[in-house]
């Protein structure tokens, strides 16, 4: 089987890690620079920051195409396309940190096309947890925004970086507190889901907090 993985370092190199043992993965830093035909599976981790990379993929018929999809929807990528779909399109929570898992949070474009994909996740050794097409999956939804309340939080003066970290951990038995989280993660992907998240709900609680927003501009980690 012939696998493609189109991204940044960090996700493919987790790619790697989960596949890599088992499946040999050719790297592309973009689409164009392969014959995408040739290849049964195609990643591309950083869908969420290139949507015209659709144009690319539409056309590969029966190709399997995993494409980030948390602060997008698949259905949204096939409105603004304008056209059928004829690769296996499914998205996939490729935020860093969830790739190497033991299983995938996943969407499916057409949902009748969930056997054929199983068969092939069965093949490479990969469990699903299926989720709805919706701005967020599951776990970036829930995790965000903890993440974005602790910055109320601390931006009230009620506890410092530290002291939040090690209450949520003992708390909930979290691995990580939520400015750990958010330093893993990414500031740069934890705010620009939650803008999306609230941009497609309008729920007052993925607003944004003062305090991230200027994390997000300065490009800082909450740990240093």
């Amino acid at each position: 089987m012939k696998i493609l993985a189109i991204g940044e370092d960090r996700r493919y190199q987790e790619l790697n890690q989960k596949l890599g043992s088992n499946h040999s993965i050719q790297r592309a830093y973009h689409p164009g620079e392969e014959d995408l035909s040739e290849f049964d599976i195609i990643f591309d981790l950083n869908f969420d920051d290139d949507y015209e990379n659709i144009k690319l993929y539409s056309t590969l018929k029966n190709t399997l195409v995993f494409v980030s999809a948390v602060k997008t929807t698949l259905n949204e990528i096939s409105y603004s396309l304008g056209e059928r779909i004829h690769c296996i399109l499914v998205g996939m929570n490729a935020i860093p940190g969830f790739i190497n898992r033991n299983r995938w949070e996943l969407s499916l474009l057409h949902f009748p096309q969930k056997k054929q994909v199983e068969d092939i996740l069965s093949a490479i050794e990969v469990e699903a947890d299926w989720c709805k097409d919706r701005v967020g999956m599951i776990t970036p939804r829930i995790l965000f925004m903890i993440i974005n309340e602790a910055t109320y939080t601390l931006q009230e003066g009620t506890a410092s970086v530290k002291d939040i970290d090690i209450a949520m951990k003992l708390g909930t038995n979290y691995p990580y507190g939520p400015f750990e989280w958010a330093d893993k993660i990414g500031i740069t992907d934890v705010f620009e889901t939650l803008h999306a998240l609230y941009k497609d709900s309008k729920e007052e609680r993925y607003k944004i907090s003062p305090l991230l927003k200027e994390y997000y501009l300065k490009n800082q980690a909450f740990i240093r």
